[in-house]
């Protein structure tokens, strides 16, 4: 299988399934569901939702039924990115190679548009057969397992989880940090989002415990290797091919991983953290894509 042709459909399917799940109305608060589709449908790899559909799939479940969790977890990340570019956070201007929410509709709308695509994703996972213009077959699940699936998500995006992690990153700003705090920090803002994805493609999935275990496992690895190498990308990157600045996190005054570990060190952790990642994938038999994205994510250049 051609796998880079094969990730390149499944980001067109979930794509697709996105621009239905929000569909344009003619409605009187039109402008918020403008902001929301911006942000939403302004490209990006779709990791999380990929890994969740794959991780079903490898689990032996189907990834048709995993569809509304997999563009809800987008809508998560969307709205975490939304609120990461304003003014009081990270007050970037640039997102995938276009102006930040904020930029085009406004602060007020940004801050809204990021709270409906929240609700919005519980909306998505918490819904039986339709999902705006999406019609899902998420009912072939059992109700047990899309709460435990549910549940999980909002752990994770939550103060345990991506939350927490955003306000650790803000307290890090223009301190002193060791490897533990920073580490600590991403686990929670990019890893725990990440982690949940491919746990929660598992429980869809039906997946005994053990490969439960095992796609946690995996995540923790490709979470990390996956911010050590943004952090690689944020000091020697292409700004063409990232979209954004380059510098950021050293113009805000954050210590990374190329502060602790240098660049050569990163690029030993990724490697070490990839063979950790691939060696978790022995519990599912169909793991051929998984195998390739764990090397795609350690390699990519934006």
């Amino acid at each position: 299988m051609d796998f880079e042709e094969y990730y390149s459909q499944r980001v067109k399917w979930i794509n697709e399934a996105l621009d239905m799940c929000i569909p344009q109305r003619s409605i009187p608060q039109k402008t918020l569901i403008e902001s929301m589709r911006y942000s939403l449908l302004s490209g990006g790899k779709r990791i999380r939702s990929v890994l969740l559909t794959e991780f079903c799939k490898a689990a032996g479940g189907d990834p048709e039924n995993a569809l509304s969790f997999a563009c809800a977890i987008e809508m998560i990340h969307t709205y975490s990115l939304i609120h990461d570019d304003l003014p009081c956070m990270d007050d970037d201007d640039l997102r995938r190679g276009r102006p930040t929410n904020h930029i085009v509709f406004g602060e007020a709308a940004a801050v809204l548009a990021g709270d409906a695509l929240l609700n919005a994703a519980f909306e998505t996972m918490l819904s039986d057969g339709c999902v705006g213009d999406l019609k899902t077959s998420v009912k072939a699940v059992p109700v047990d397992l899309r709460l435990e699936a549910c549940r999980l998500i909002a752990e994770a995006s939550g103060a345990y989880g991506m939350i927490g992690g955003q306000m650790l990153d803000i307290e890090n700003e223009n301190r002193q940090v060791g490897a533990e705090l920073v580490e600590k920090t991403h686990r929670l803002k990019t890893g725990a989002l990440i982690s949940a994805a491919c746990v929660s493609g598992c429980i869809l999935a039906g997946a005994r415990q053990e490969q439960r275990m095992a796609a946690q496992r995996y995540a923790e690895a490709l979470g990390l290797s996956f911010q050590i190498k943004d952090d690689l990308l944020d000091r020697i990157g292409d700004e063409k091919a990232l979209g954004k600045p380059v510098g950021s996190d050293a113009g805000r005054g954050k210590i990374t991983y190329v502060d602790i570990y240098g660049i050569s060190g990163c690029e030993r952790k990724i490697a070490e953290l990839s063979m950790m990642a691939k060696s978790c994938l022995s519990e599912f038999e169909d793991n051929g894509f998984l195998m390739w994205f764990t090397d795609y994510i350690s390699t990519r250049k934006h």
